[in-house]
């Protein structure tokens, strides 16, 4: 009889003042969800298996529900373990870097492009940063401050995905270049667009190549800036978590 009484208060209190959700843990699995993410990534550009691609944005999906359940606890939540919108912030970025994992394996699907020696090496730098990220958000609950370094290992990873990107530009705009890696489908390309252009006789395989030179190129390209900016986001979430550093240890 003596313990109903104390149920009825806790319930009160439990109403007046609900219990903190565990905020350390929506995000870690948001983040857990993000490494598998670029797992599929890195796996898609090392095989070129469509069925890795395919699993990426099924994965995107998970991501964007995980995001929309965490944003819901906030809205909802009576009290914080740290500053609400540093929470946020947590929760999109870590999301916007997964959806771009999802856009740039569409955009290579729509536009057909393949996969090369320069995504692979962006999506392994991601792979690496999105580690970094799940390692400083399980810090925060127990070990704050050692989570630092694991925000710079973020950054440095973005900033390591930006030198291979102005690589691959530099590659991507030489003719020359882009003449001894011609591939077989880069060369049914060409002989496709000769057929069109068969009227003007002799010029036809040079203005061929020229036309598949400047479409290749702008295929590329988009699929590169696709991967630079997953990049961007990645330095805003190590960002994020070195904010949360700063207020909390």
């Amino acid at each position: 009889m003596s313990s109903e009484p104390n149920s009825v208060v806790s319930r009160l209190i439990n109403r007046v003042f609900p219990r903190m959700p565990d905020f350390y843990s929506l995000i870690n699995e948001q983040c857990d969800l993000a490494v598998e993410v670029m797992s599929e990534l890195v796996a898609f550009m090392s095989s070129g298996n469509w069925d890795k691609a395919v699993l990426v944005r099924k994965l995107e999906k998970r991501g964007d529900e995980l995001k929309a359940r965490n944003i819901d606890v906030l809205n909802k939540a009576f009290s914080t373990p740290m500053d609400r919108e540093d929470l946020y912030r947590a929760i999109v970025t870590v999301d916007h870097v997964v959806n771009y994992a999802k856009t740039t394996v569409r955009e290579m699907e729509v536009l057909g492009v393949q996969p090369d020696n320069y995504t692979l090496e962006m999506a392994q730098l991601l792979h690496q940063g999105v580690v970094a990220l799940q390692r400083g958000f399980r810090k925060l609950s127990k070990d704050p401050a050692s989570a630092e370094e694991d925000a710079d290992a973020a950054r440095k990873a973005e900033r390591n995905t930006e030198k291979i990107y102005r690589r691959a530009l530099a590659d991507l705009l030489d003719p020359d270049h882009y003449i001894k890696s011609r591939n077989d489908k880069h060369s049914a390309a060409i002989a496709s667009i000769e057929g069109l252009l068969e009227p003007l006789g002799q010029h036809s395989e040079p203005v061929a190549l020229a036309v598949a030179f400047v479409v290749d190129t702008f295929k590329q390209r988009e699929i590169y800036r696709h991967l630079s900016n997953a990049g961007d986001r990645l330095a805003h979430a190590g960002e994020v978590l070195h904010d949360i550093v700063v207020k909390i240890s």
